[in-house]
This record gives C-alpha cells, sequence and structure tokens, in this order.
C-alpha cells in the first residue's frame, strides 16, 4: 500500500490549471479534470508524506454525496468513469481511476461556505472569547464539541495561500448581493443537515463542513468537493463526549501528531512515521465504509 502514493500529476499535453494543496487541476475548454492526490495539508503546508488511498476517499465520498443531494442543489459532476472521458484524457488511466473526477467548469464564488451543528475548532475557540461565533450570538455554558440548538453558518473568505478569514453573512453580501448570499446560507444548512441526520444513522457525527459553490449559466451549482473528510469534521458516535475534543476520522488526527512536534508550521513540513500514516489511511478509508456501505475498490 506505501507504494500506491500519488503526489503530483504531470499530464504534460494538458493544460495545468490550477494544483492547490490537495488536488491537480486541468483545463480541458469548458469541463475540467480534476485529480485528488494523495497530498495532505496541515496548518496549510502541505507535508512531504502522502497518504495511500486518501484521494480515491476523497473522490468516491464526493461523487456519492453529489448523488445524495442532487434534489436540493445541482452538481458540477459530469462522469467519474475514466472510460467516458475525453481521448486525450484516457492515456493518462492509471493515474487517474477511482481517483477523477470529469467536471463542468463554472465561475467560482470567492467564498468557503461554512456549516456548524457542533462547537469545535476556531469556532470553539472564538466562542470562549466573546459567546459568538462569526458575530453569531450563542447560549452561555456551551462546552467544547457541544451539539448547537440550530446549525450556523459561518462563511470564511477563500485563500489560495495561507489562512481562509472568518467574514460575516453582511460581508458576503457587500460583494455577492443580499439574494446570493441568503441563497449560499439557505442552500448550504439545507445540504449540511440532510447529510448529518444520514451520517448520524451511519455512526458518523458531521461536527461541520464546508462547500463551495460556482455559477454555470446562470445557475448556482456545488462544485469541488462534498463532505468529505478533508472539508468536515467527522467525529464516531460511539465515541461521541461532549466537554473535551472529540476522536476523528479526518486528518485532525495528523494534526494531533504534529502538535507535539517543535515545529513552527511553515515550510517545509515534517515528514510523517510510517505508523502515523498507516492509521491516517485507515480513518479515511472507515469513513469511507461506514458512509457509503462499501469498500473502496
Amino acid at each position: 500500500m506505501e507504494n500506491e502514493v500519488l503526489l503530483k500529476t504531470e499530464f504534460r499535453d494538458l493544460k495545468l490549471f490550477r494544483r492547490g494543496k490537495v488536488r491537480d487541476v486541468y483545463d480541458l475548454g469548458d469541463k475540467l479534470l480534476i485529480v485528488s492526490t494523495d497530498r495532505i495539508s496541515c496548518f496549510d503546508v502541505i507535508l512531504p508524506s502522502g497518504i495511500p488511498s486518501k484521494g480515491k476517499v476523497l473522490t468516491s465520498v464526493s461523487t456519492f454525496w453529489f448523488d445524495f443531494i442532487k434534489d436540493i442543489i445541482p452538481h458540477h459532476l459530469i462522469t467519474a468513469d475514466v472510460e467516458k472521458y475525453p481521448s486525450e484524457v484516457k492515456k493518462y488511466k492509471k493515474d487517474l481511476v477511482g481517483r477523477s473526477m470529469l467536471v463542468l467548469k463554472t465561475k467560482a464564488l470567492p467564498v468557503e461556505c461554512v456549516v456548524r451543528g457542533y462547537l469545535s475548532g476556531s469556532g470553539w475557540k472564538e466562542y470562549k472569547q466573546g459567546q459568538s461565533v462569526c458575530s453569531i450570538k450563542l447560549p452561555a455554558g456551551l462546552k467544547e464539541s457541544d451539539k448547537l440548538d440550530q446549525p450556523i453558518f459561518t462563511p470564511s473568505t477563500k485563500a489560495d495561500v495561507g489562512h481562509d478569514e472568518n467574514v460575516s453573512q453582511e460581508y458576503i453580501e457587500g460583494f455577492l448581493g443580499r439574494d446570493m448570499a441568503e441563497k449560499l446560507k439557505k442552500t448550504s444548512i439545507e445540504v449540511y443537515s440532510r447529510a448529518r441526520d444520514y451520517a448520524l444513522q451511519k455512526g458518523i457525527i458531521i461536527a461541520d463542513t464546508k462547500f463551495e459553490f460556482g455559477i454555470q449559466n446562470n445557475q448556482l451549482i456545488i462544485i469541488d468537493e462534498v463532505l468529505t473528510p478533508d472539508s468536515s469534521r467527522f467525529w464516531p458516535l460511539e465515541d461521541y463526549r461532549p466537554g473535551q475534543a472529540q476522536p476523528s476520522f479526518d486528518k485532525q488526527f495528523v494534526r494531533d501528531y504534529l502538535e507535539t512536534l517543535v515545529w513552527d508550521k511553515t515550510p517545509p513540513g515534517p515528514a510523517l512515521p510510517k505508523e502515523i500514516i498507516a492509521r491516517t489511511t485507515e480513518k479515511y478509508l472507515e469513513a469511507h465504509r461506514k458512509l457509503t456501505g462499501k469498500e473502496l475498490k
């Protein structure tokens, strides 16, 4: 399994659109080819170690959710079947099978649509300072990891480099307009709520997540990845104990390890030990199995 790691794609006769922290995206005209590598980013630093099967988990989980929410919001996925890709792409089949998506090209909106159903992470840190998260006042006396009475929408700016910045709903209205900002909020909460209820039945708490949206033919559609262990905070239901940090299925496991090191969280990132890599792969595979009911092919 250690050999099954793809850290970077080099498709020299395809036009590279962008290379993100995890994904390599190629421009095919009116479509994009998104390849999920096995890179892992923590504290906005891409680590030198890959996580086997990670890219395939992200792709498979996203395609599962795209189908699950398609009656709420259209999505950008055309197909994840390499045999249906354009001929100039098929020759890279070895690096594409199971970890790539052919999608519509859209005008991406410059906002991360974050929904929080539980008080954790940066939300918990902010709450401790003033009983609010992104200007949303919350009840007094909440503990770390407490479930919120209702999910809250806490958008942030999108940063290709560095940290995203939490902003208010009013800030989003300022550059997208009130109608679009309200639609993003309503849709994000609806998608999160449905997915949260489904995941609970499978033994997973989705504590929070983030979505991205784009405009295609004047229509709002959901893009990028959806409700994956990279874009969401997944907790095992059976171990849930409010009042403390929770064990997770996502890369929090790697973050926790990195916090034990003497490292200033700037590049270059440290290599991960084999046992951390292996256990992280297990976390991703378990999340996939619980959510989809299938073993990763």
